[in-house]
């Protein structure tokens, strides 16, 4: 069976307190938490259209502003931590990358025991 993906509001330090970028702001609603990546970046666009269309009482206006805010924080979470993956498969392929061209001469050639010697 295919291990679930984990969200980032899901990570967590030994400690057991989240350790994501949003722990250091506010606490993100558990409903906003939810979403994938996509459905909040999605919501997320729909409350600046709103917004910017200027026809809201200024109460709406600041509900729907600290939604997107959350919305936000939560999406950068997202992002951050992607950007964490990809930097960490990108350190294990540069070392791996590094062994094999131990093996290689200048020209990227295989050294013969003849080359060493």
């Amino acid at each position: 069976m295919a291990k679930a993906a984990q969200r980032p509001s899901e990570t967590s330090s030994a400690s057991g307190e989240d350790s994501g970028p949003a722990s250091t702001a506010r606490a993100i609603p558990d409903d906003i938490a939810s979403l994938r990546y996509e459905q909040a970046r999605d919501e997320l666009v729909r409350i600046v259209a709103r917004l910017e269309a200027g026809q809201l009482p200024l109460e709406e206006s600041l509900t729907l502003w600290e939604r997107g805010e959350a919305l936000a924080a939560h999406c950068q979470s997202w992002l951050d931590q992607a950007e964490q993956r990809l930097a960490g498969g990108a350190g294990a392929e540069d070392e791996a990358g590094a062994a094999d061209g131990a093996d290689q001469d200048d020209d990227g050639d295989a050294k013969d025991a003849e080359d060493e010697g």
